[in-house]
């Protein structure tokens, strides 16, 4: 019993620990200058939704939550599209060579893209996509696919193989099982995939300086580093426009956090 109850309020501390910052962060925004000079970590009295206004207007965040949206999405479509395909195959093949694949993409893992940020960069500008968007949906996915590939690989791995058999001797063929037998039971690891690389792309904020810087389509970490450095000294705009760039990713993990647990929990076993 004592136990159980010093182990509960350790996880009420650690809980404390873990949403102080986003308590600073939110009650910082609602504040006007003369509130946060006087009591900085109080609840704000009375809140002030001004800050917020400001800083859309001032950061124009509007254009750069268009070009996150776009480079977000478009990217998890491709990862989702060409990372499950892909593991399906390696899950389902019985040579050596396509389990050499296997590793060869989990090595795509634990190397650190930064390792071959330059060649990249070059390549992009050979290609002419330097300070597009299609420049980063290309970047983010070839960079996420083995990441995606690995998920994906474990869960299909732990499907019977009966439902797709099933479907090919019925005359279905092998992209066709795919397709509508076996994509729709992967629905628990396609939420964690999907909300595991739009928490990476939307938060990257060092590639998209790199490729994107001042060609006008920069993503809401590099609009907001911006107007950080610009309104440093004003506290409630700086803070308002970082709740305004963290909202619509903390928003979509909120609503699939559930296949994030469901997702590893099934998959990773296989």
């Amino acid at each position: 019993m004592r136990r159980t109850f010093a182990l509960e309020i350790v996880m009420v501390a650690v809980a404390v620990a873990f949403m102080f910052p986003v308590y600073a962060l939110v009650t910082l925004s609602l504040k006007d200058p003369g509130q946060i000079s006087r009591s900085p970590l109080s609840l704000p009295s009375p809140p002030s939704l001004g800050n917020f206004g400001k800083a859309w207007t001032a950061a124009a965040l509007g254009p750069s939550l268009m070009n996150s949206t776009i480079i977000t999405a478009v990217s998890l479509v491709a990862l989702i599209a060409l990372g499950s395909f892909a593991a399906y195959f390696l899950a389902r093949a019985r040579s050596r060579w396509g389990y050499g694949l296997y590793i060869l993409f989990l090595l795509g893992i634990i190397l650190p893209f930064q390792l071959g940020m330059i060649p990249l960069y070059q390549l992009v500008d050979r290609l002419g996509l330097l300070g597009t968007h299609a420049g980063m949906i290309l970047f983010y996915t070839g960079i996420q696919l083995p990441f995606t590939i690995f998920l994906y690989t474990g869960f299909i791995r732990a499907l019977p193989r009966e439902y797709a058999s099933a479907a090919q001797i019925d005359g279905a063929s092998h992209l066709t099982a795919f397709t509508r037998v076996v994509f729709p039971l992967l629905r628990p690891i396609t939420g964690t995939v999907l909300i595991l690389n739009a928490v990476f792309i939307w938060n990257d904020f060092f590639t998209p300086l790199l490729y994107l810087g001042g060609s006008g389509f920069e993503t809401i970490p590099v609009s907001v580093f911006a107007f950080v450095g610009q309104y440093v000294s004003d506290y409630g705009l700086v803070f308002a426009g970082l709740v305004l760039g963290a909202l619509p990713i903390v928003v979509i993990f909120l609503l699939l956090q559930r296949y994030v647990i469901k997702g590893f929990s099934t998959g990773l076993k296989g």
